[in-house]
């Protein structure tokens, strides 16, 4: 049985690889930067992804998510609140997406009229880890509300990660978050990635973090 099991998974992200594949290549011959943002529940990924939505549309960027939740539309209503163009993935129990669905919800979706899109995946720091979903960079976040240690306690998405952003920066005081044990960890499943320390709700960190996106947009239509 346990022989089955894994033989089927092995199918089952082989399929899913292939199909990224495929992903990346569409993204790469349209120009547009894709990033994957992945955390656990409660991060404040949402709030995030909606400051970094409103901001890059000031800026003059075209930028879009995807959005992954078990059930209801409620993130996605509120990042297409931005302004931004938005689409709701509902997985119905599945912890993680997966490249055939990012692959079915673009379908009609101009991608060479973007500039971004980012996908928020399903809260997890497990599942999401094992799937390639074509994008070029993957976001790790960690708030200060959840402890230093989970990159430790989750190494295989802190491993896979582009870059590290910490959000909730402005409670950092009243939680106690020791910040120094935090970005040690972070660098210890992850030697040199970048690591932002932001505030959605102050406006901390997000000048540097919309930085890190031009020069990834910059880097990426020359590549």
């Amino acid at each position: 049985m346990t022989t089955r099991i894994v033989e089927l998974r092995q199918g089952i992200l082989k399929k899913n690889d292939e199909l990224a594949r495929g992903l990346r290549q569409r993204f790469t011959s349209a120009g547009v930067l894709v990033l994957n943002l992945v955390s656990s529940p409660g991060t404040g990924k949402t709030a995030f992804l909606e400051r970094t939505l409103r901001d890059l549309l000031a800026r003059g960027s075209r930028a879009a998510a995807l959005v992954g939740d078990l059930e209801t539309d409620n993130d996605a209503r509120r990042l297409a609140a931005s302004g931004a163009p938005v689409r709701q993935i509902n997985t119905h129990g599945i912890c993680h997406l997966e490249a055939e669905m990012v692959a079915k919800h673009l379908e009609g979706w101009d991608l060479a009229g973007l500039d971004y899109l980012f996908i928020e995946n399903v809260g997890n720091l497990v599942c999401p880890s094992s799937y390639d979903l074509g994008e070029a960079v993957r976001v790790a976040l960690l708030s200060v509300t959840e402890g230093e240690d989970k990159p430790l306690k989750y190494p295989t998405l802190f491993n896979s990660a582009d870059a590290a952003v910490i959000t909730k920066i402005d409670l950092a005081g009243p939680c106690e978050f020791d910040r120094e044990a935090a970005l040690k960890n972070i660098r210890a499943i992850r030697p040199g990635i970048r690591v932002f320390e932001t505030s959605a709700k102050t406006g901390a960190g997000m000048a540097e973090w919309l930085e890190y996106l031009k020069e990834l947009r910059v880097r990426h239509a020359g590549s």
